[in-house]
């Protein structure tokens, strides 16, 4: 079983909690993932996770997500990862897209999962591969 923290370092959304934590368990089941682990998930505003972005992967901007996976790369017999989520990007981008801020979040973790699993978004077929996972466990 994977256990999920969830911690919330910013004020202007509320965070649904236990749908978050039913999307990830979701998408570890229908990806084949039974090992136990740790999944933190940290919402938070563009600030930090521009400083997160310039430290971890010297890109100096923000980004709607970040995610580390900390398991053991020899043995993967665990699940550890970090992912963290700018609440500021959710905000921006419904706007943008004429979404709801709810179903921003929900994407962003699910693609923050998908990182961890292994899926990539570097070319064109990755990205559409990983946006119509996405979509099928957030809808």
């Amino acid at each position: 079983m994977v256990n999920i923290a969830i911690s919330n370092l910013q004020k202007k959304l509320p965070i649904p909690r236990m749908r978050i934590k039913r999307l990830i368990l979701k998408i570890l089941k229908e990806e084949g993932v039974n090992k136990p682990g740790y999944i933190n998930i940290c919402f938070t505003d563009n600030n930090l996770i521009k400083r997160l972005n310039t430290k971890f992967l010297r890109a100096n901007s923000a980004t709607d997500v970040l995610a580390f996976n900390l398991s053991n790369k020899k043995t993967y017999s665990t699940v550890l990862a970090d992912i963290v989520i700018s609440t500021d990007s959710a905000i921006s981008n419904a706007r943008s897209f004429k979404t709801a801020v709810g179903d921003e979040l929900l994407l962003y973790v699910a693609h923050g999962v998908l990182h961890i699993l292994g899926f990539d978004d570097h070319t064109k077929a990755q990205a559409q591969l990983m946006r119509k996972k996405e979509k099928e466990y957030v809808n």
